[in-house]
């Protein structure tokens, strides 16, 4: 149907401001005639009585009630849905006439919106209390955002000792808050609890996050070359995104709102001012959809150009797994989003070489979904900026692929500015966002009693790094400590040497196989020696677990390492203990490059510290920038506590002076080619055999299933020229 062109702003104007008027009507209103108690009760009120509740220590009543809130509040979404659906013919009829009888134009689209708030307002009415049509608070809208109710569910579910759900409110409200290492250690416990099943974690608001799903499983297709399942994956991410935009683009249509006083027009008296001003309120809360739904759960800032980076991702998906006509079609949709953009004109072409005379092919159209939902943007943004222009509207533009000349020539200069100051600093990060190509993924399971993560990725400000506490006992320490003298005294191949790394310092270690053969001569403790050994292994089975290994993980190295202050020798020291470093390539901190060659220990993959003691000042951990001067985070040793990291460059790490007392860990250092284990350990163990001493190994063989997280660690990674045998490897940490 076409509009007269001389109505077309007016009636725009008129339209969308007075459905934004009715959802802000809607919500004082609802049905006398039903029962209140069969209605939606406000979710905000029950969630405050829950927490309220929650307080009180009325365990059965906080969860009862907390769960009503969530259950509510989905409700309440659904009803505003079916609601939208069903009144979407409502006084259709009216909307014919527009153009049918001249002058009255404006009565046929008054007709329209009050046919349409009448049908909303008696659906609605139909399953919401009036209060429960009300908005709700700012404070409201965090909480559930942040997922709070599961954290309240979760403490609320313990108590009452039903742990399955306990866990699945932890799972759940971690999801969304995943820098929460209380939370995470409570998961941990949970997984070891008697009665708790895997089927406890999983996302209960999974359902909102589909796409987030869908777009990690695409990710890590890529990563593994499955051109096809990336592609299916990608296909239906698009889909599901695109659904979830327009789900949240009917609340904003439906939900109650409030005056946009807040916005610049808090002056407008007239009928079409206020209409002017409601529309821009609800055209731009239905752009904001774009950033809600590129925001994952837990995070702040909303991943840029969501829906053309999966079509980016999607076409060249297509084509590798042979789908060309497919592969056009995705490219053809994100020429929508960027039409001059120079690489996606060359992979067209590029395209239409390879379809050869396949012309039908080469003349495929863009995804009309696509098509349907720029022209809509456009149209919308276009509006907006009118509205900034003449209405001093507040308006943040949530697309980079923006197209100028939809922009008015007043406002350009400032859009430029704003646009240019946005790329900068997508451009910044991408500087300074390292890719670790281990293939390990932080955040797995921590399958030991009693180990609690400390620090993690987050506060370790770092890719695959993390910190436990509680990994040995205070006795353990204590007797790999008395293990270490002992060593040192009977000759542990160092002899108090100076340290390698600094001349302030003296240096004792010890191997696996030197403790062994220095018990079989009764020189140190059997017991100790075989600790040593097992301690190896238990820090193997944690950080293959957490780093969710995609492989086979083996020891490559252990090395029992004490560094003693010189006494006398320290006064105005400088320097460290233990330099800035890389443990599987050389470091160039003036290019910031690491070269992964010889002599660099390039079959490592996995590098960790168990310290012993506390008892020293000095020698701290530290991880850096690639420039090894920029510290990014601090770890202070104390007994049982073990950091760990991938070995590569994107963890440049060094030990800071150990100015008085002795400094003792255990180094250890372990690759995913078997070819490059411990043979040291073997020895060890053979020699137990032979004495008729049996070890206890877990099991070593690939571990399926890992699933990954973060979508910057899925670079491909490229092998080493010069791999060479490297045996004997003392670069202690």
């Amino acid at each position: 149907m076409a509009l007269r062109s001389d109505h077309f702003t007016v009636y725009v104007a008129l339209h969308f401001g007075l459905i934004a008027l009715l959802n802000c009507i809607l919500a004082t209103s609802g049905s006398g005639t039903s029962s209140v108690l069969a209605l939606l009760q406000p979710y905000d009120f029950l969630y405050y009585s829950g927490v309220r509740a929650y307080f009180g220590e009325e365990w059965g009543k906080a969860a009862e009630l907390l769960e009503k809130s969530i259950a509510t509040k989905e409700s309440l979404f659904r009803v505003r849905r079916q609601c939208h659906n069903d009144c979407v013919a409502a006084g259709r009829e009216a909307l014919n006439k527009l153009d049918s009888e001249e002058g009255m134009w404006d009565l046929w689209v008054l007709d329209w919106v009050q046919q349409r708030a009448e049908c909303l307002r008696f659906c609605i009415g139909r399953s919401v209390t009036p209060a429960g049509q009300l908005p709700v608070s700012t404070d409201i809208e965090y909480e559930f955002s942040s997922r709070n109710p599961y954290n309240f569910l979760q403490v609320t579910y313990y108590k009452l000792e039903k742990l399955q759900k306990a866990a699945s409110a932890a799972h759940t409200y971690f999801v969304a808050n995943p820098s929460h290492l209380e939370m995470r250690n409570n998961i941990e416990k949970y997984r070891r609890m008697e009665g708790v099943t895997e089927e406890a974690f999983q996302d209960r608001e999974i359902e909102n996050e589909k796409h987030w799903v869908l777009y990690d499983s695409a990710v890590q297709y890529e990563a593994s070359s499955d051109w096809l399942q990336a592609a299916e994956s990608l296909k239906a991410c698009v889909n599901q995104t695109l659904r979830q935009t327009e789900e949240c683009r009917v609340q904003c249509e439906v939900a109650s709102q409030r005056l946009p006083e807040d916005r610049g027009v808090d002056s407008v008296d007239g009928a079409f001012e206020k209409a002017a001003a409601l529309s821009l309120s609800l055209l731009s809360c239905r752009q904001s959809c774009v950033t809600q739904i590129a925001t994952r759960p837990g995070r702040v800032s909303s991943q840029e150009d969501f829906l053309p980076s999966q079509l980016e991702h999607l076409h060249i998906a297509q084509f590798k797994a042979g789908d060309i006509r497919g592969a056009v079609q995705t490219l053809r949709s994100l020429l929508l989003f960027y039409p001059a953009d120079k690489d996606s004109l060359d992979n067209l072409q590029l395209y239409y070489e390879t379809l050869g005379g396949d012309t039908e092919s080469q003349e495929t159209h863009p995804a009309q979904e696509i098509v349907r939902y720029i022209s809509r943007s456009l149209q919308e943004k276009k509006l907006l900026y009118f509205g900034m222009e003449n209405f001093d509207f507040n308006f943040i533009d949530p697309d980079l692929w923006t197209p100028e000349d939809v922009v008015p020539e007043s406002l350009r200069d400032t859009w430029r500015a704003e646009k240019e100051k946005m790329t900068e600093k997508m451009k910044a990060g991408e500087q300074r966002e390292e890719v670790d190509d281990s293939g390990f993924f932080a955040g797995g399971s921590v399958p030991q009693v009693g180990v609690t993560i400390t620090m993690d990725d987050e506060v370790l400000n770092g890719t695959n790094r993390v910190v436990f506490d509680g990994v040995m006992t205070e006795k353990e320490c204590d007797r790999v400590l008395q293990l270490a003298t002992a060593a040192a005294s009977a000759g542990d191949g160092y002899r108090g040497r100076r340290s390698p790394h600094t001349p302030h310092e003296t240096f004792e270690g010890l191997t696996v196989l030197r403790a062994v053969k220095l018990a079989q001569d009764g020189l140190v403790n059997q017991s100790d020696a075989r600790l040593l050994h097992e301690l190896g292994e238990r820090v193997r089975v944690l950080l293959h677990s957490y780093f969710r290994s995609p492989s086979g993980l083996f020891v490559s190295f252990t090395h029992l390492v004490c560094r003693n202050a010189i006494a006398g020798d320290q006064e105005g020291r400088l320097d460290l203990s233990h330099p800035v470093h890389v443990d599987n390539c050389l470091l160039e901190p003036e290019t910031k490059q690491c070269w992964r060659e010889p002599p660099a220990f390039i079959h490592r993959d996995l590098s960790a510290i168990l310290y012993l003691n506390d008892n020293f000042d000095g020698g701290e951990l530290f991880f850096t920038n690639r420039d090894a001067k920029t510290v990014t985070a601090r770890v202070k040793p104390s007994c049982g506590r073990l950091v760990g990291f991938s070995s590569g460059p994107v963890n440049p790490h060094g030990v800071t002076a150990v100015t008085s007392g002795r400094r003792c860990a255990l180094a250890l250092w372990f690759t995913k080619e078997k070819l490059y284990r411990d043979m040291e350990r073997e020895q060890a163990e053979a020699m137990w055999a032979a004495d008729g001493q049996s070890v206890v190994k877990k099991d070593e063989k690939k571990t399926e299933g890992s699933t990954a997280r973060n979508a910057r660690s899925q670079a491909p990674t490229e092998r080493s020229r010069g791999r060479g045998r490297v045996t004997e490897g003392r670069d202690e940490l």
